[in-house]
């Protein structure tokens, strides 16, 4: 059995090949709403929702029988992978990362590659003159709303379409007016109308690769001379592929 971390893009073309193998699968998606775009990607792996911890993957793969866990959650969800790596050491469960590929950063004055979430609203704040458009997800969102407010700005955030993370900005303070709740991806084209409807003076963003959309998003912003404040990924664990049929080779080895 494998047991796959996803809800990532990627995450549902992996599933969508290992099924057409033949192996059996278990899908583990930190939201219901990536559980359900794992349903219509067309695979039959049985799927899990909700985050787990380290203990509870752990136990997940004993009743399960798991022999390989393959990481395919988002490059940022870092306390995902730590558990992960964690879980499967504890059980001697192969442990493999795909990691979408990364996106060099453009070299002009209108980007700001920063290490951290907290530079990031300090430079963001720092940069604006009115309206922060801020497109990280939910995770750190109360950091970048709370930032973003304290300075008497508006944030526009663009989120995912799901009852939870809108819960979340209306519990921010965040108006409905001010919500763009769409499922990507964007193109060149769409981001700059959202960028010039929301009258955007920053947008702040992760160094998500092109399957997050990072590409298109800060095309859009330079075209429009807006400056652009992104989070820099952390490092990739040493276990990480970007190659699908690299990541099924390895799987091969080590179930023969």
């Amino acid at each position: 059995m494998i047991l796959v971390l996803g809800g990532t893009s990627e995450s549902r073309q992996l599933v969508a090949r290992l099924t057409e193998l033949g192996w059996p699968l278990i899908v583990c998606t930190a939201t219901a709403y990536g559980g359900d775009l794992l349903k219509t990607s067309g695979g039959t792996a049985q799927i899990i929702t909700g985050r787990l911890n380290e203990d509870e993957l752990a136990e997940l793969m004993l009743v399960h029988n798991i022999k390989v866990l393959i990481d395919a959650t988002h490059p940022f969800a870092e306390l995902a992978t730590a558990n992960a790596r964690k879980a499967c050491a504890r059980n001697g469960v192969l442990y493999l990362r795909l990691e979408r590929p990364s996106l060099p950063l453009p070299d002009h004055p209108l980007v700001a590659a920063v290490n951290s979430y907290r530079e990031a609203a300090r430079r963001a704040v720092e940069l604006a003159r009115q309206t922060v458009f801020i497109t990280t997800g939910t995770k750190t969102l109360p950091l970048f709303a709370d930032a973003v407010h304290a300075a008497n700005l508006r944030a526009v955030v663009r989120i995912l379409p799901d009852l939870a993370g809108l819960r979340l900005c209306l519990d921010l303070g965040i108006e409905p007016r001010n919500i763009v709740a769409m499922q990507g991806p964007f193109t060149v084209d769409m981001n700059k109308a959202l960028l010039t409807h929301y009258h955007a003076d920053v947008l702040l963003t992760k160094e998500s690769g092109p399957n997050g959309g990072s590409d298109t998003k800060i095309e859009a912003a330079l075209a429009l001379s807006i400056p652009v404040v992104v989070v820099k990924r952390p490092p990739a664990p040493a276990e990480a592929v970007s190659d699908l049929n690299e990541l099924i080779n390895r799987i091969n080895k080590h179930i023969r």
